[in-house]
């Protein structure tokens, strides 16, 4: 016994020892992936980079792996179910070895192909990545690292199988210039290389990305990326707010702060909102892309400026200010203040919420600097981020509502209905506008979860990380900043709002101008005046040519784009006043012949007496003439051509001009924004199609649709996207049916050549600077031909508007339409329309193919 007891102290010794050891210490050895028994497998790896047609290089890992069965432990689990902890495991092992780290640059393109037979297994491992900034990249078995400037090292670095001579390694450089450090390739062809039974710490080849590429890269690296956002909104604004501060003068009544309605009430001027929303836009820009979006800024300080700004944006916004039917008795006044504190008590309650976030965060076990890396994540800290991130968003949402209520208000663009139940119930109002705006933010934040959770899992998936401090970190982060990361994508599509306020103010001069002529006996003219030009080609630069320069490329070439959208627009008119068919009749020819509906209905006769007697000639040529005479019907085109030339006060018009085309000129409608309005209504049914194969085009390809279920934003960028192109087509249509009358061309199809060439004058320049860089200029081109199609498609319905009312003599609308252009002319519309179809299936064919 006492022999026993002497050996006592060994054994709790030895106890002691084993229970502090490791547990991979524990089962015997610090290796638990086995890796040594790798050392009798096979592997095939290829590493391909391609920068043709793209804005960042590309670059794509392949490895084949074959692992025979009796040699290592793991090989049986890789054949187990792919959710198993099991298969985890040993892919894990497999891939990365003892390496535990989040790729979040990496991406599968499908799970990993298992396949086994009765000795081996074999793994087929493919992912890709790109080079999107200058930190280095791993990728499957790759290291991409830049250390000298614009040269990249691509070195081959596994985490496991390195201790056996790799069977073939291959790297295609896509045309970049390279050097193999190795010195070992078996074989260069001054595109790829091959090594042959090499160990993989001697594979590595220095490439050089050509200039286009590292331009890209330094430039989004650097703050001229975020300086060229916020100079478009710079830049932006202050065309808006001189379009505003012209409109103030040129506005009867806008002199002493408000107009005068046709009600004898007096309304705020919207050319003042206008001025204020391009002011505050561009300081808001600012504020957000040069100050909270930086990386040094915490995320209580951002989300304290976002909520602030929010509250500010609502209050300035007032949408309580009286509209253009509101009266200014007492009674009115009182309903205006209860409009007020309730946009302002529901405004500052969900900002105090948010605020309790951020200034009492102990409250719900936060930090006091709000940073999701500094605590351990819990229940009561997630509703706090989620509280945080829904009121801010709120705001926002609220604050671009308000905007809208007041842009419309002012511009007479509201239902008398709403108007009225306005003033009635401001409570009810609020309740049924704010509900929407709680689900919409909502929906965001589920989307956000949804998505990053799908993040977590791409960049863990061999990790299994769920329900860890690390995955509690991830969640915290994410939440942290939901709201800035939706701010800034609210914030990118409020241009829509400086739309409907530059469409409310012109729909307020038609209004006061017509008032004001009605009063004064005096005719509007032909078409906008000059102090509306602006103001439209603002709305074709905001809606047809920021849709051309979101597709082009970079942010730098935003602003240039507004400048150039606007010059080439004042080009075509200036064009316009020397071309145009109303223009060359002279100043005498529409007070005689157009200033009233009677004189416009003579005309319309005219024109349709025009096309009788060129049937009729038609018909003589054929030999089916009947009693007619060749010098009759000479006579009456006579008749009608003198016609022309006595409206002309004894100007004589040019040779080709008819009737007709005088006729096809005026338009459907009696006043330029009714044109407008028509135009606006056919392109937004025709444009449909055309946005739906540009979403399709959007979304399709492998890269597209997998960036729909890990980006943020991408779900709402699809309906935001839809909604954009939208607007481009109706803004096109609009602009086309206001500039009618005064764009260049002869016929209508001609017109809209006139319009898309101001729209294409920038985008011809991109299409040259894109196909300089090397990427891909074909979506430009395809929205460039979509553009004209729509426009095309309005104008051939425009014409056919014109002529309405003879609907009921003709047994079709294509019938009308062969009578309005005649037979040669319907047949080179219908041709022009045919190509015109030809080339955007042939884009739309190539570009599928191309993704896929």
């Amino acid at each position: 016994m006492r022999r026993w007891f002497g050996l006592l102290p060994l054994v709790v010794l030895a106890v002691t020892w084993w229970g502090l050891s490791p547990a991979a210490a524990r089962s015997g050895g610090h290796d638990t992936c086995l890796t040594k028994e790798l050392d009798s497998s096979s592997v095939n790896a290829r590493i391909r980079f391609d920068q043709h047609g793209k804005d960042y290089v590309k670059v794509s890992s392949y490895m084949t792996i074959i692992v025979p069965i009796s040699d290592w432990e793991l090989a049986r689990k890789l054949t187990a179910d792919k959710e198993s902890k099991d298969y985890r495991t040993a892919m894990r092992c497999l891939l990365r070895g003892q390496d535990n780290s989040q790729r979040k640059d990496e991406w599968l393109y499908h799970e990993p192909f298992v396949t086994a037979d009765a000795t081996t297994v074999k793994v087929q491992y493919d992912c890709f990545g790109w080079i999107k900034s200058h930190a280095p990249i791993l990728l499957g078995p790759w290291t991409i690292d830049n250390d000298h400037g614009q040269t990249w090292m691509a070195s081959l670095h596994p985490s496991a199988l390195q201790n056996i001579a790799w069977y073939r390694v291959e790297a295609d450089l896509g045309g970049l210039g390279f050097i193999d450090h190795s010195g070992q390739a078996i074989s260069s062809d001054g595109k790829t290389l091959v090594w042959r039974y090499e160990r993989p710490e001697k594979i590595s080849i220095e490439g050089d990305l050509p200039w286009k590429r590292s331009w890209v890269l330094a430039y989004d690296d650097s703050r001229w990326s975020s300086v060229g956002v916020a100079t478009w909104w710079v830049c932006a604004s202050v065309v808006i707010a001189l379009a505003a501060r012209h409109q103030r003068s040129a506005v009867p009544g806008a002199q002493d702060g408000g107009a005068v309605t046709a009600d004898g009430g007096r309304a705020d001027n919207p050319a003042r909102a206008l001025l204020q929303w391009a002011l505050l836009s561009g300081a808001v820009a600012v504020i957000l892309v040069l100050v909270l979006s930086q990386p040094h800024v915490s995320s209580r300080w951002r989300t304290l400026g976002c909520l602030v700004t929010g509250w500010t944006l609502v209050l300035v916004a007032r949408p309580w200010s009286p509209g253009p039917t509101a009266p200014d008795g007492p009674k009115a006044q009182a309903s205006r203040r209860r409009q007020a504190r309730t946009v302002i008590g529901v405004a500052t309650v969900t900002a105090a919420l948010g605020m309790l976030v951020v200034l009492a965060p102990e409250l719900f076990d936060l930090p006091p600097d709000l940073s999701p890396e500094t605590t351990m994540p819990t229940a009561l800290g997630r509703i706090g981020y989620g509280l945080m991130g829904l009121t801010t968003l709120w705001l926002w949402l609220a604050a671009m509502a308000a905007w809208a209520w007041r842009f419309a208000s002012e511009g007479r663009l509201l239902p008398k209905a709403w108007v009225k139940t306005w003033n009635r119930a401001p409570v009810r109002c609020v309740a049924v506008v704010s509900i929407p705006l709680w689900i919409i933010a909502g929906c965001l934040h589920a989307c956000l979860w949804w998505v990053n959770e799908h993040q977590w899992q791409r960049v863990a998936w061999l990790t299994d990380q769920r329900g860890t401090r690390s995955h509690g970190h991830y969640v915290n982060d994410y939440l942290a900043n939901f709201s800035f990361s939706y701010l800034m994508w609210i914030f990118s599509y409020s241009w829509a709002l400086t739309g409907v306020a530059l469409f409310a103010l012109l729909h307020h001069r038609f209004k006061s101008q017509r008032h004001h002529a009605g009063q004064k006996g005096e005719h509007t003219g032909l078409g906008p005046d000059q102090a509306d030009f602006l103001l439209i080609a603002a709305v074709f630069a905001l809606t047809v040519g920021l849709r051309g320069a979101r597709i082009s490329g970079t942010t730098a070439q935003w602003s240039l784009w507004l400048v150039l959208n606007i010059g080439s627009l004042f080009l075509v008119l200036a064009a316009g006043r020397r071309w145009s068919v109303l223009s060359r009749l002279g100043d005498h020819f529409y007070p005689n012949r157009l200033s009233t509906g009677k004189r416009r209905g003579e005309l319309l006769e005219k024109a349709r007496e025009y096309r009788g007697v060129n049937h009729q000639q038609r018909l003589l040529d054929q030999g089916r003439g009947g009693a007619v005479t060749g010098a009759e019907l000479e006579g009456k085109l006579r008749g009608l051509r003198q016609w022309l030339v006595d409206g002309c006060e004894g100007k004589k018009p040019p040779e080709h001009l008819s009737v007709l085309g005088v006729a096809l000129a005026w338009g459907p409608q009696a006043h330029w924004w009714s044109n407008a309005m028509r135009a606006a209504r056919l392109a937004f049914w025709f444009g449909l199609p055309a946005s739906a194969a540009l979403l399709y085009l959007n979304t399709a390809g492998a890269w597209a649709a997998t960036t729909l279920t890990y980006e943020p934003t991408a779900i709402p960028n699809v309906v935001a996207n839809f909604v954009a192109y939208q607007v481009a087509w109706v803004g096109a249509g609009f602009v086309l049916g206001a500039l009618w009358r005064l764009l260049p061309g002869g016929g209508s199809p001609l017109r809209a050549w006139s319009l898309t060439f101001a729209y294409a004058v920038p985008a011809c320049l991109t299409a040259l600077l894109i196909q300089f860089t090397d990427t891909d200029f074909v979506p430009l081109l395809l929205y460039s031909v979509l553009m004209l199609t729509v426009l095309t498609l309005t104008s051939i319905s425009m014409d056919l508007a014109t002529f309405r009312k003879e609907q009921q003599y003709w047994p079709s609308r294509f019938a009308l339409l062969q009578s309005i252009y005649q037979l040669r002319g319907l047949s080179g519309q219908v041709a022009w329309l045919f190509a015109q179809m030809a080339v955007i299936v042939t884009i739309v064919t190539t570009l599928a193919k191309a993704r896929h």
